[in-house]
């Protein structure tokens, strides 16, 4: 039903046009995300194709991880070495309104295809460049990938500070930096569109990925300035019978009914529990008892009695779980899209609009799908033009 919604509702980006030289992750979440919204995104990858391509999960060829990252995008390989391929790339700018980058600073302007070269061309161009650490400053040409960037944004040393007994900071999977980095480069093209429809005038935008995970900080930066206080408390999994519990008892409304939901009403009065301040203090002692309620019931009965209670609480789940999870399947989370291995769930964009569609496209182009086509249709190459570009090992 949703999805039938979804394709009567226009998309908020219709008209806009994205020229996609990203790769690996931070760059393809935030074009998949303008691709959600509607834009035309042509991804042009090497000759070699985005490397991703071939990270796992595969399936008869087919990587569903590239599949996430890059659905609705069309594909040009291609080798940007060749002045002949940029030669038509600089036609293209003419026509596309945004251009999106991850690479090294400096690499696009040894391709003759940066900022100041293409906005001469096309000053309505919103082009936007995400690295590691920016485009400037003494680390700028470092080699950056998230998990660097979570080392080198005080990220990792931070939660080693809130492990207690841990010697090391945690290894790491989850590629935070990228993800929040391309949501970054998202939400910044959206402002230059909308400020190039004020002035007429596109501009450069600058992400970096070191920048957007300090940001995140928001507490910690604070307390490195002004160090001293009392820790803060910490959120601890509770042991249940089958696994673990998140119970967050915040507010003082929160420990009254965390009181209540365990059986426990004489905590309220209790000189280690009366006020905030006291809670605070004696934070790891409110949840050690909380605990010896929690281990004699599973889970999902935790959840069930501390959720009726008011009090906000989460079984820790597992992936498989989460796909089947009901909340997300009540609000149509999931859109199943397919590449030449089968179907496969991907998530919609975390938010919906009333007004326009917010879903990622089904399609997943193979590698150059759309190279010729695309030269035909937007420059006029002829037939013979793009064999001889094959031929020459330019293009795929």
């Amino acid at each position: 039903m949703a999805e039938q919604q979804a394709a009567t509702r226009g998309d908020a980006l219709a008209d806009v046009r994205v020229l996609d030289f990203t790769s690996v992750m931070a760059g393809p979440f935030a074009t998949r995300m303008l691709s959600d919204l509607g834009a035309d995104v042509v991804k042009i990858e090497s000759l070699e194709g985005d490397q991703v391509r071939a990270r796992p999960p595969v399936r008869d060829g087919h990587s569903a991880y590239f599949g996430h990252l890059n659905a609705g995008k069309r594909s040009i390989a291609c080798n940007l070495k060749s002045p002949d391929i940029r030669a038509l790339i600089l036609d293209l700018v003419e026509r596309f309104d945004v251009v999106v980058e991850n690479f090294r600073p400096g690499v696009m302007q040894r391709f003759g295809l940066d900022y100041a070269t293409l906005s001469a061309i096309n000053p309505r161009l919103i082009y936007c460049s995400i690295s590691g650490y920016g485009q400037e400053g003494p680390k700028a040409h470092h080699p950056a990938y998230a998990p660097v960037i979570h080392a080198a944004s005080g990220f990792d040393m931070v939660n080693l500070h809130y492990q207690d007994g841990a010697d090391r900071p945690a290894t790491g999977g989850v590629f935070v930096a990228d993800v929040l980095g391309g949501t970054h480069a998202f939400g910044a093209i959206q402002a230059a569109l909308y400020q190039r429809e004020k002035t007429g005038q596109g501009q450069h935008i600058d992400l970096s990925m070191l920048e957007a995970m300090v940001g995140m900080l928001v507490f910690e930066a604070q307390e490195a300035q002004f160090p001293g206080g009392a820790r803060r408390p910490l959120y601890s999994p509770l042991r249940t019978s089958d696994g673990f519990i998140m119970v967050a008892p915040t507010s003082p409304r929160n420990f009254e009914q965390l009181s209540d939901a365990v059986g426990h009403p004489e905590w309220r009065d209790d000189p280690r529990f009366r006020t905030n301040a006291d809670r605070n203090a004696n934070w790891a002692t409110l949840l050690g008892l909380t605990e010896q309620w929690t281990i004699e019931r599973t889970s999902a009965e935790a959840e069930a009695i501390l959720s009726r209670h008011g009090v906000p609480c989460a079984c820790y789940r597992d992936m498989a779980a989460v796909l089947d999870d009901p909340q997300l399947a009540a609000r149509e989370a999931w859109t199943t899209i397919h590449d030449g291995a089968g179907p496969f769930a991907v998530p919609n964009p975390p938010f919906r609009m009333s007004g326009s569609r917010a879903q990622p496209r089904d399609l997943v182009a193979q590698l150059g799908e759309h190279g010729a086509s695309l030269l035909r249709e937007e420059l006029g190459l002829s037939e013979e033009a793009v064999a001889d570009l094959r031929t020459a090992g330019q293009l795929i």
